[in-house]
């Protein structure tokens, strides 16, 4: 075992003593410092904090009984551990000893194999606790970091501040929240802002793209499923429902939730209670669902692609984001937010950001909303070199149509903005779509929402 050069501290009065630890230690590899009694190591240890004390039971002035008792009482002390060495053999004595707060102690005359056995072990084991402290303060701080950022909403518009007043109000109950908006207007952001404010917070809060899942496997996913209940199925496997039990799911794209498990989702909403699939055994949880989608679930039902009865089941407390386009004033806060956190982590040093951009940006009309705005900073700052951030070029193409937008040229100024921007990322990707290099990743789009998107607009590539 590695002594990677840990400090042993030896106390005792007996010069001779403490010249042979010094010796055995020294020879194994260890740093020591010594201390000729109890006031001395005292004294000593408000400027030195050796991994591990040696200390003496009898000495002149003050013993080791109550030396040690000091150590322990002192804040800065308290965690080095402290071995005894006496030539006192009786079970009261060394009894004594862990009652002062030794952790250890070695009978004298002491073996030189015994001496550094048990000092490796218990300055390994002080190592090992004072790593895992670390680690427990870090995951606190990273864990504030999270729920600090979550709460992160960034902008003082009338309607941010109407949002977060809508999730101060339902946070403090256990009621379903559906969040409806765009793509990238933040869905996900408010659903943890709703979970870190409620009495959940310290319990799971479990995300699902109901959109990603294959339709045979969205049940599985929800519900779970026993070993064998159909192909593949190798063995028992919990659902979303049971991982979030005592705290929150978070169910985004709600709307593309096949029939079958809009049913059941149903069931579970109203009874809180279901089934694996393949199995028998009824399962209760205790569960706030939060639901997100992009979709006006409310057309969804009429056009009979959505359960009527769940929608009205989902939206106990409905909240909808508004669009970039429509919180303009925010963009400059959002612009210096997402610079400064992209920088951090990105390693990049910036000047702050070019007032024509912000201009710029402020005027154009993000399709792609926030995340758009999030994946443009940070292709800004790949690119940058330094000094003032001025990603205007990656507007260029529709900035000319945007500056009629914010006036009130209608819904078809803000189509002829968007179908310019989606046609100069298209041309700038060569029309491949998915990928990273494509022009859903360049807009901050699913691949499958701009295609919607072109089809929408008349989006085609000419020849």
């Amino acid at each position: 075992m590695g002594t990677d050069a840990a400090t042993v501290l030896i106390v005792d009065d007996e010069p001779w003593n403490v010249d042979l630890l010094e010796q055995e230690l020294g020879a194994a590899g260890y740093r020591t410092a010594s201390a000729a009694g109890g006031e001395a190591a005292l004294a000593m240890l408000a400027q030195a904090h050796p991994d591990l004390i040696l200390l003496d039971v009898t000495m002149r002035g003050i013993d080791g009984y109550e030396t040690c008792r000091r150590l322990k009482a002192d804040e800065a002390t308290r965690t080095i551990p402290v071995i005894f060495l006496t030539a006192l053999k009786e079970t009261f004595e060394k009894t004594r000893a862990f009652g002062a707060g030794a952790v250890d102690y070695i009978t004298k005359p002491f073996e030189t194999e015994e001496l550094l056995a048990r000092v490796g072990v218990h300055i390994a084991l002080r190592r090992e606790i004072e790593a895992h402290r670390r680690s427990k303060a870090t995951i606190r701080l990273l864990v504030e970091e999270a729920r600090s950022d979550g709460d992160a909403m960034i902008g003082e518009s009338q309607a941010l501040r109407r949002v977060r007043e809508q999730i101060a109000q339902v946070a403090a109950t256990d009621s379903t929240v559906l969040i409806q908006g765009e793509t990238g207007t933040g869905k996900e952001l408010v659903a943890r802002a709703i979970h870190e404010r409620s009495a959940r917070r310290d319990r799971p809060l479990v995300c699902l793209n109901c959109a990603a899942l294959p339709r045979e496997l969205v049940e599985s996913e929800l519900f779970g499923h026993e070993k064998g209940a159909f192909t593949g199925a190798i063995q028992q496997r919990r659902g979303r429902f049971e991982l979030a039990d005592g705290g929150t799911l978070f169910l985004d794209e709600v709307g593309d939730l096949p029939a079958e498990a809009q049913a059941k989702l149903l069931r579970v909403l109203q009874e809180r209670e279901f089934e694996r699939l393949g199995a028998t055994r009824t399962l209760r949880v205790d569960v706030r669902v939060i639901a997100a989608t992009n979709r006006a679930l409310q057309a969804e039902v009429a056009e009979g692609r959505f359960r009527a009865d769940l929608y009205f089941r989902l939206a106990v407390f409905p909240i909808a984001l508004p669009p970039l386009r429509e919180r303009r004033d925010d963009i400059p806060r959002l612009l210096q937010h997402f610079a400064q956190r992209t920088a951090r982590r990105l390693g990049r040093a910036i000047d702050g950001i070019a007032p024509s951009f912000v201009a710029r940006a402020c005027a154009y009309d993000w399709p792609g909303n926030i995340r758009e705005l999030e994946n443009l900073v940070e292709r800004a700052l790949i690119l940058s070199d330094g000094g003032l951030l001025d990603p205007a070029e990656l507007l260029a193409a529709p900035a000319g149509a945007t500056n009629a937008a914010p006036g009130g040229g209608g819904d078809t100024a803000l189509e002829d903005v968007e179908r310019a921007h989606i046609r100069a990322m298209l041309e700038r990707a060569r029309w491949k779509i998915e990928g990273d290099d494509g022009a859903a990743s360049l807009l901050g789009l699913k691949a499958s929402t701009l295609r919607g998107r072109m089809r929408k607009l008349d989006i085609r590539r000419t020849r």
